[in-house]
């Protein structure tokens, strides 16, 4: 296997000469897109279009946005990103439609192993994560390697996620855990006491 395909497969692998010039380019081409005005609307979409594996209609991704690869990712309809957005993308990353990232939010696929002589090796492993539809990440939220969040679940800001999240939950905390499920109540009030 090249060291791409154990990289894309959950396998340990070095990321080295193979894998750095891909990791040049993406970089070169986040430079160019977090150097736009902001005012070049259709060249920033093209460009992102370009980057990412898929993206659907009607995405806002606020600059500075970065990521490794970029063809890792795929992303629904509906997508808004605040800035300083981090996308680790060493495997797959699927984000479902309707999504809403908070600020500096990061999304981490990658990590290096907890052995030292397997670090020291320079090896390093990558797992999928999964975001569902309707989804909203409050801002400072880090998201682990291998997590899967469930469709309509909400992540309180600052929240560090180690572990898969239900569907329909408010879950916050380091580490994020589910305070509870969303309910009927959430549709008039729509934070702590105040209600629409």
């Amino acid at each position: 296997m090249t060291e791409k395909e154990k990289m894309l497969a959950g396998k340990l692998y070095h990321a080295g000469d193979e894998l750095a010039k891909e990791l040049r380019r993406t970089k070169c081409k986040i430079h160019e897109i977090n150097n736009m005005h902001p005012d070049q609307i259709q060249p920033r979409e093209k460009a992102f279009r370009e980057l990412f594996h898929s993206i659907g209609g009607n995405f806002n991704i606020e600059s500075p946005f970065f990521c490794d690869y970029g063809e890792n990712i795929t992303i629904g309809e509906n997508f808004y990103a605040n800035h300083n957005c981090i996308i680790l993308d060493c495997a797959k990353v699927t984000i479902g439609d309707n999504v809403l990232f908070g600020p500096s939010v990061s999304v981490f696929t990658a990590g290096h192993p907890v052995d030292t002589d397997l670090r020291l090796k320079g090896l390093e492993y990558a797992f999928p994560i999964t975001i569902g539809n309707n989804v909203w990440i409050g801002g400072g939220t880090i998201i682990n390697p291998g997590i899967t969040i469930g469709d309509g679940a909400v992540i309180g800001a600052g929240s560090i996620v180690t572990k898969d999240i239900p569907p329909n939950v408010i879950a916050v905390g380091n580490p994020c855990k589910v305070l509870r499920e969303i309910n009927e109540d959430d549709k008039v009030r729509y934070f702590k006491d105040r209600t629409v």
